[in-house]
């Protein structure tokens, strides 16, 4: 029984070990907004996206918290976590998903390949689906990606008041940038 038992516990440690063979993870994503308009320049980045990914599976998630977002003016900044975003009351926002096409990527061979993602972005409240090219490069045993997509804010009550809905376009582009390293 003893020896079953000890056996158990080792398969289980050799099939996470295994499995964490697979998954990669960052702390350091980037993510990019920008709801320029004609009349304005609002851009931000935040440097602090955390994200894991399953090259075997193709599972992914990525999450950012809103506060992490920084704009040149502080006042821009002041109103996009307050009045926009409203990021005391929706502190973060999460996009999981699949890559659809896996097969198109060898996670085990320097190159640069492109396939589509698609999942749920979770933002504001609200939640859409969201798909887009992303491409990911290899080199050296490194992976990094990159996607860029476009939102409504409507889709995700995000409410620009009138007093300046001429400062600030109705859509906002998103770009991701990350860099991953393996989990051990």
């Amino acid at each position: 029984m003893k020896r079953i038992l000890i056996l158990l516990v080792l398969a289980i440690f050799v099939a996470a070990a295994a499995s964490a063979q697979d998954r990669y993870f960052t702390r350091s994503g980037k993510i990019y907004f920008d709801a320029t308009s004609s009349s304005e320049k609002i851009e931000s980045i935040n440097n602090q996206g955390t994200s894991v990914f399953d090259a075997k599976t193709g599972q992914f998630e990525f999450a950012v918290l809103m506060k992490g977002f920084e704009f040149e003016k502080a006042l821009m900044q002041d109103h996009f976590h307050e009045n926009y975003v409203e990021s005391e009351k929706y502190p973060k926002s999460v996009f999981k998903g699949t890559i659809v096409d896996l097969s198109k990527i060898d996670f085990t061979k320097d190159g640069v390949y492109t396939a589509n993602v698609k999942g749920n972005l979770s933002l504001h409240g609200v939640t859409k689906e969201v798909t887009t090219p992303a491409t990911f490069t290899i080199k050296g045993g490194k992976i990094s990606s990159k996607a860029a997509f476009k939102i409504v804010l409507a889709d995700f009550n995000v409410t620009i008041p009138s007093l300046v809905a001429d400062k600030v376009s109705k859509t906002a582009s998103i770009k991701v940038d990350a860099t991953y390293d393996k989990m051990k």
